[in-house]
């Protein structure tokens, strides 16, 4: 789609109509994709995006308005004193942020397709947030809770870890079987309300919601601590199976050569 067509149909049709027209252009969610993003982010991010669309607002735009609010979260996280009204503030710009980081690309789909470098924007602003966030967190932590044993501080260091190697590996799988399309499986496993709960501890918008417990330093910690562990259950299970996956990608290239 042209710049002149988008124009043209940005000029004809209402604010309703390119939401719905949006909708039915929606990415099909992932079968494990947690139910706050899928129910919640995509839908606010869809209304964002028209808004966005109907503005004459690039994806970048959209990309730079999301990494603004993350990053001013993350700012106040790390410099701030631990309270009620922070948490709250905290959560609103990280699920604002989340929010626009969902409307990026349905505007890339609303102006006919994105771009190589806006895709590399996109993935370089989440892997300097998904790192940052629990640094953030960790200097709180060390600055301000009255923490009985350092040995909490390990905690923001492993989310930090355990963020960041499922962020490459889920980049790399899509990678590979973008490579591999001709070798990667069909999935036929629809996606279950079950299994989209299961996720739910993994999903980025629960980890926002927690921050509203900083007035409650301790409570915080343990939700975090929570959070922690099962993040780092969920990325076992997931590396042990992506690498299945990538193995049966390679055993259909050979039965192919």
């Amino acid at each position: 789609m042209t710049s002149t067509s988008a124009q043209a149909i940005r000029s004809t049709e209402t604010y309703s109509d390119t939401v719905r027209r949006l909708s039915l252009a929606q990415k099909t969610a992932a079968r494990g994709a947690p139910p706050y993003s899928v129910y919640v982010n995509r839908r606010v991010g869809r209304y964002l995006a028209a808004g966005a669309y109907r503005l004459g607002l690039t994806p970048n735009n959209v990309t730079a308005i999301s990494a603004g609010f993350t990053f001013c979260a993350i700012g106040l996280l790390a410099i701030g004193e631990p309270s009620w009204w922070l948490g709250i503030v905290v959560w609103l710009l990280l699920a604002t942020g989340y929010a626009f980081d969902s409307a990026d690309g349905q505007v890339a789909r609303l102006r006919g397709g994105g771009s190589p470098s806006g895709e590399w924007l996109d993935h370089v602003v989440d892997s300097i947030k998904i790192s940052t966030l629990h640094l953030a967190v960790l200097i709180t932590m060390f600055t301000h809770f009255p923490l009985t044993n350092s040995a909490w501080l390990l905690v923001p260091i492993g989310f930090t870890a355990v963020a960041a190697v499922s962020f490459f590996a889920m980049i790399l799988n899509d990678l590979l079987k973008a490579k591999h399309a001709e070798a990667a499986p069909l999935s036929t496993a629809p996606r279950t309300v079950v299994r989209s709960l299961l996720g739910l501890p993994t999903d980025y918008g629960v980890l926002c919601l927690a921050f509203v417990l900083l007035g409650a330093p301790l409570a915080f910690l343990g939700l975090y601590s929570l959070l922690f562990v099962a993040n780092t259950v969920y990325l076992a299970l997931a590396l042990a199976k992506w690498f299945r996956d990538m193995s049966s990608l390679g055993r259909v290239r050979v039965a192919r050569s």
